[in-house]
């Protein structure tokens, strides 16, 4: 019988977050009955179709209510020690940072009705993606009710702050990392001890799903370039439209397409007027799973010019260059976090320094110009996506690493916390 396990992540649904849905998916093939908690509910234009069927089955609590109410004067009298221990820690780890105490405090009150929910519908085991808020409310969870709780670490979660990370990091029975990079990196900022619980399970995708693009090409046809990415400072998008000006001045005949949406797009579409890119850079917005698949393969190369901004955030490791490979397109990225886990010069794609336009415009034309080795690097880049980065089995191992009975299971170590049952 499926046991339940309740997700927590920030919103949802998140066009951006496929990553996380599509885990959700898989994770009950694997025997899990999946009780989704986003700490939002969000509003958004595109919705993807797997997604759908999620919504209306997501608990979703208000910031203030009556019940919310009752529900923490509840548990404040049937546990006030563990009331109190909670707002005291809370208050002395972020007191250094009060636009980040305001806001933990504004969601302890859902979180401690998410904890009676949980409760109520025998959830045994709490999964959180990113260390920021949900791995907060799986902690509050875990302190109050006893039970267990894991922790996919990403990028910004961990890149840009590590308030209270530790004390997160204590109490999880695993930390999930979606690469070496993140395992090592939380390593030198948090302690040694953190390696002992950590697994590196990538994020993975469904490579059946993507059809490698054609090799035969007019040859005059132009040089088709796809990027995929919210319009955010992090994912270097100028660099790329300075790049695209290199090119076209170079005389490369060439077409670039940016997939997402997001802050920047005003920006964007005024940098592309201002290099007189119209004609060769096109902002196509958000678009849906199905779209993404349809239109990778009509690329000659994919970009990643993703950059590390002043307040240190930065890619974890897109899951868009995963797709790219799949198609079999010749891969350029920036040289920052797991990327090069994945992209590996000279063997599945081409690497550069971040925020560098000359460099990356330089690695474009040598892809357009050498393209039929550049393809061999993306026969070689879909092989690794099966071998590594592969959803199916990626998720197998992190369902059975959070089982509480079994070998490798992390979930049930829970003998010196309360008792669950007796909890709430």
């Amino acid at each position: 019988m499926a046991q339940p396990i309740a997700y927590i992540m920030s919103r949802f649904p998140h066009l951006s977050e496929t990553f996380i849905l599509r885990e959700m998916v898989e994770m009950e093939r694997n025997e899990w009955s999946v009780r989704l908690y986003p700490l939002m509910i969000q509003e958004q234009a595109i919705v993807h179709t797997e997604a759908e069927r999620w919504i209306p089955t997501a608990r979703s609590t208000p910031f203030m209510s009556l019940g919310v109410l009752k529900a923490n004067l509840k548990a404040l009298v049937q546990h006030p020690r563990r009331y109190a221990a909670i707002l005291g820690h809370t208050v002395a780890e972020h007191w250094r940072s009060p636009g980040e105490l305001v806001r933990v405090l504004a969601l302890l009150p859902k979180i401690i009705v998410m904890a009676q929910k949980m409760v109520a519908e025998g959830v045994v085991h709490v999964h959180t993606h990113y260390a920021t808020y949900p791995a907060f409310a799986a902690w509050v969870i875990h302190q109050l009710t006893g039970l267990p709780y894991s922790i996919t670490v990403h990028g910004h979660d961990i890149f840009v702050t590590q308030t209270m990370l530790a004390a997160k990091l204590r109490s999880a029975t695993a930390m999930v990392a979606i690469s070496e990079y993140n395992r090592d990196f939380v390593a030198r900022q948090v302690g040694d001890w953190t390696r002992a619980k950590t697994h590196v399970i990538h994020c993975g995708i469904t490579p059946a799903n993507y059809v490698p693009r054609s090799p035969s090409r007019p040859t005059s046809a132009r040089f088709e370039i796809i990027t995929i990415g919210s319009l955010q400072p992090y994912k270097g998008h100028p660099f790329l439209i300075q790049a695209c000006a290199l090119l076209r001045d170079q005389g490369l005949a060439f077409h670039c397409r940016i997939i997402g949406g997001g802050e920047d797009r005003a920006m964007l579409e005024q940098l592309i007027a201002e290099q007189r890119l119209q004609e060769h850079v096109e902002l196509l917005g958000p678009q849906p799973e199905d779209a993404i698949t349809r239109l990778l393969p009509t690329a000659d190369c994919y970009v990643q010019p993703s950059i590390i901004t002043e307040s240190g955030k930065m890619e974890g490791l897109p899951v868009a260059l995963m797709e790219a490979l799949a198609c079999e397109l010749p891969v350029v990225a920036t040289d920052i976090s797991g990327i090069p886990e994945l992209v590996r010069p000279n063997e599945t794609g081409y690497l550069v320094p971040p925020a560098d336009a000359p460099a990356l415009a330089a690695a474009l034309t040598l892809v357009a110009n050498n393209l039929d080795t550049a393809r061999q690097y993306g026969v070689a880049g879909r092989k690794v996506v099966i071998d590594a980065f592969n959803l199916q089995t990626n998720v197998a191992a992190l369902a059975q690493l959070l089982r509480p009975t079994g070998a490798g299971s992390t979930a049930g170590a829970v003998s010196r916390e309360p008792s669950v049952k007796a909890a709430l």
